[in-house]
């Protein structure tokens, strides 16, 4: 009955749930699918939004503290701000269609959708995320979530785009919950973090060790265009990204390139150990942002002394088969496609010669991103 929901009896709870995920991205897009960013089927509420923001932190001022007897509050205050770019309520991250509508008695169930969490491959993987949740409603429903929302920007895009942060974002949240009193363990999401950003592989030289993990990249809806049925909006999944995190590189005599281009690495917090990204154009398609440009596989990383001017080392990454065949069937099992995704990373294939590397700055909207996409700065 909408007389038991918990977000119709205490609306506080909602606007706590709001604003801790816009504070911790990774509840955004650990369980989420593979269409994320402004235009999914569960945009956040900032996503290419930022003035959104101004009028949201006035809205959930508005929401009272502790018990109501005001069911159609919630629905009324936070309606115009749980929705997309096109105003539709139901493609949002919270979704409240079948809260408390004022529409139809069908749509006031007191229910909140939670459409950023996918449905895991395996039965235990859900049981923890439904217990993540609940637990969160437990923490707040007595002691509401007051703080402000935070600007992201395009930091949003770029530092929550890979793996590394994501996972120490998420790391935060469950010693938030330990401090609540909820023992939470990360070891328990752990098949999470694997299945979400498959390792591609790992190369090894001169004392340093470099990993390659698959990273996540917002897919737009592009412009309409005629087909045959009619009109249609193609969805652009021809960019892809990569996460490469190098340990126990010491000092600056070591940089690491991609196809001749210098990574912009970070500093992790953990001495020698760096974390950077790599957004490359993965395919040719008909419809995409920028048709003109070509593909950038294979992905060629090179572990460059900079002294020497050479290559020490290198790997290849191919984003499908490496003889250029198409696979006719699909995997009969997880082992068969793990060997698929080893097959396309080679522990060889580095540049060989003295190697002279560009000098570019990274994009103060992307820096810790290397784009491929961006052509080189003249001179």
């Amino acid at each position: 009955e909408p007389a038991d929901s918990p977000f119709l009896r205490r609306p506080h709870l909602l606007r706590s749930l709001i604003t801790y995920w816009q504070h911790h991205p990774s509840l955004s897009y650990l369980f989420s699918g593979l269409f994320i960013g402004p235009t999914s089927q569960a945009p956040r509420v900032d996503e290419a939004r930022d003035d959104n923001l101004y009028e949201l932190e006035i809205a959930l001022a508005l929401l009272p503290e502790g018990e109501t007897k005001q069911p159609w509050l919630v629905d009324r205050i936070l309606r115009n701000f749980l929705v997309d770019l096109t105003g539709n309520t139901h493609r949002a991250e919270f979704c409240i269609d079948k809260l408390y509508s004022p529409d139809t008695a069908v749509g006031r169930r007191g229910l909140v959708e939670f459409r950023a969490f996918e449905m895991p491959p395996h039965s235990r993987m859900s049981l923890v995320q439904m217990l993540l949740l609940r637990c969160i409603i437990a923490r707040f429903w007595n002691r509401p979530y007051r703080h402000s929302l935070i600007r992201w920007g395009t930091e949003l895009h770029d530092r929550f785009m890979l793996p590394h942060f994501i996972w120490e974002d998420f790391k935060a949240v469950i010693e938030d919950l330990r401090d609540a009193g909820y023992p939470f363990d990360l070891e328990w999401f752990q098949a999470f973090r694997e299945f979400r950003f498959p390792h591609v592989g790992t190369l090894h030289a001169a004392g340093m060790r470099m990993d390659i993990h698959t990273a996540l990249e917002p897919w737009h809806v592009l412009g309409e265009e005629t087909a045959a049925q009619g009109t249609a909006r193609y969805v652009d999944s021809s960019v892809e990204r990569l996460q490469v995190t190098v340990h126990d590189m010491a000092g600056d005599r070591y940089i690491v390139t991609c196809n001749g281009r210098k990574l912009p690495l970070q500093p992790t917090g953990i001495r020698g150990s760096y974390v950077a990204g790599v957004r490359f154009k993965a395919w040719q398609q008909s419809a995409s942002q920028h048709p003109t440009i070509k593909v950038h596989p294979p992905l060629i990383f090179d572990i460059v002394d900079t002294e020497n001017r050479s290559s020490i080392a290198g790997c290849t990454y191919h984003v499908s088969h490496p003889g250029g065949r198409n696979y006719e069937t699909f995997p009969v099992n997880a082992s068969e496609a793990e060997a698929r995704r080893t097959a396309r990373f080679w522990k060889h294939g580095n540049t060989q010669g003295e190697m002279s590397i560009p000098s570019e700055t990274p994009h103060p909207d992307q820096p810790l991103t290397l784009d491929l996409r961006v052509p080189l700065p003249k001179g």
